[in-house]
């Protein structure tokens, strides 16, 4: 069962009786050796005199420190607290128990080492320095919880600067489990991708990844709504990354209001918040399909949603189909690692969802369109496809 927690009622004091309080007393995770120092002989070959032979090694061939160092195995979890769950601009210190939880299920699900790290900046330049200044002691780098519009300048300008796998799992994560889901509710349902109209609520940054991965898989009609409307070349409110939406989604995309976009619209994807009237959703086409992602309050309630959809799935644990990142970023770094990826690619991305999708295989339904994120299986299929498609596209440093 899961635990009703109320995450909007405000917090003066902890309370020593709460078990979320409770279980998060001296932090969720720590730092284990994996070697014993029982005696002299073990010092000697853990610390001086016995390191400075692997240091060496490693200054005749940094490639060395992929084997004798945590590197090859290690991710970095990054914040700078802007962007936290529902809860928004929080500030570093308070997003720390989200680093710690996402880096418990790195490890829970993918078996890679997470160190959270939560940075007292929000300046774009200062925040890439800073991690780029950090990048050779992990494997990886995972942002996370950084507001949008900043979130795609950092995320650009580290992947070009370093030669490990960046990935705003915000962005990525998402979109990699909604295509997943997407591609089972299509074939549920008959249809095919590029025939769907699909609304997307939401220009943040799942949106914006969202619509990316939903055209690189072949959808061609999407319109993007946020507070003002339906996205589109016409309106002049637009920052950068709504401009370029507005390009992208120009040949479907119709000014209007959400209600307008949704009528006779194949599937609704929420990742905004806010509420959708169920008039509006009763005005979708058949069989459609709707993904109100919020949490814990989506954007149209499975019950109302039911009423007017074929296939309904949210965030949430508690109603079928839960569309959760952590079916993507522990596999998908979990095959970064493994053969030393210098990128994550929009083909590993497609690839990471395809191999979701068919996980569930016959036993597809309307309440069975992507797998549990405790199916001990995900993470196994998603690096796969990822060292397959690395290695394909030349990204792999380790070919075997």
């Amino acid at each position: 069962m899961v635990a009703d927690i109320d995450v909007h009622t405000p917090i003066d004091a902890p309370d020593p009786e709460d078990p979320v309080f409770a279980l998060h007393r001296g932090g969720k995770m720590s730092i284990t050796a994996t070697v014993e120092v029982a005696d002299a002989h073990d010092l000697s070959l853990a610390y001086t005199p016995g390191v400075a032979r692997v240091c060496e090694a490693i200054a005749a061939d940094p490639e060395v420190a992929h084997d004798f160092t945590w590197v090859s195995n290690t991710v970095a979890v990054v914040t700078d607290g802007t962007a936290v769950l529902g809860l928004g601009d929080i500030g570093p210190a308070a997003s720390m128990p989200v680093m710690e939880g996402k880096a418990i299920l790195f490890k829970q699900f993918g078996g890679v080492d997470a160190i959270p790290i939560a940075l007292a900046t929000t300046d774009v330049d200062e925040i890439v320095d800073t991690i780029v200044r950090m990048a050779p002691s992990f494997g990886g780098i995972n942002l996370e919880d950084i507001s949008s519009p900043r979130c795609f300048e950092i995320e650009q300008k580290l992947i070009e600067r370093l030669d490990i796998p960046v990935f705003h799992d915000d962005q990525h994560g998402t979109a990699v489990v909604t295509l997943a889901a997407l591609i089972n509710a299509a074939r549920l349902t008959d249809r095919f991708l590029e025939d769907f109209k699909v609304v997307i609520s939401g220009a943040g940054a799942a949106g914006v990844a969202i619509t990316k991965i939903l055209q690189s898989a072949g959808v061609r009609k999407i319109a993007v709504v946020d507070r003002a409307g339906v996205i589109h070349p016409g309106r002049e409110d637009l920052n950068d990354v709504k401009r370029w939406l507005a390009d992208q989604t120009v040949d479907w995309a119709r000014p209007g209001s959400i209600a307008d976009a949704l009528e006779g619209a194949d599937v609704f994807i929420g990742v905004s918040g806010g509420t959708v009237p169920e008039e509006a959703v009763a005005q979708m086409a058949p069989d459609a399909i709707v993904f109100a992602m919020a949490n814990p309050h989506p954007e149209v309630h499975p019950d109302v949603a039911n009423r007017h959809a074929r296939v309904v799935a949210t965030g949430r644990s508690d109603f079928p189909n839960q569309i959760n990142n952590v079916l993507v970023f522990p596999g998908i770094f979990r095959g970064a690692l493994d053969v030393r990826a210098t990128r994550i690619s929009e083909g590993m991305k497609l690839a990471a969802a395809q191999a979701i999708a068919d996980l569930v295989g016959d036993d597809l339904s309307e309440t069975y369109v992507i797998p549990s994120p405790f199916d001990p299986r995900v993470a196994t299929v998603v690096a796969r496809a990822v060292t397959d498609t690395a290695r394909r596209e030349g990204l792999a440093r380790r070919p075997y």
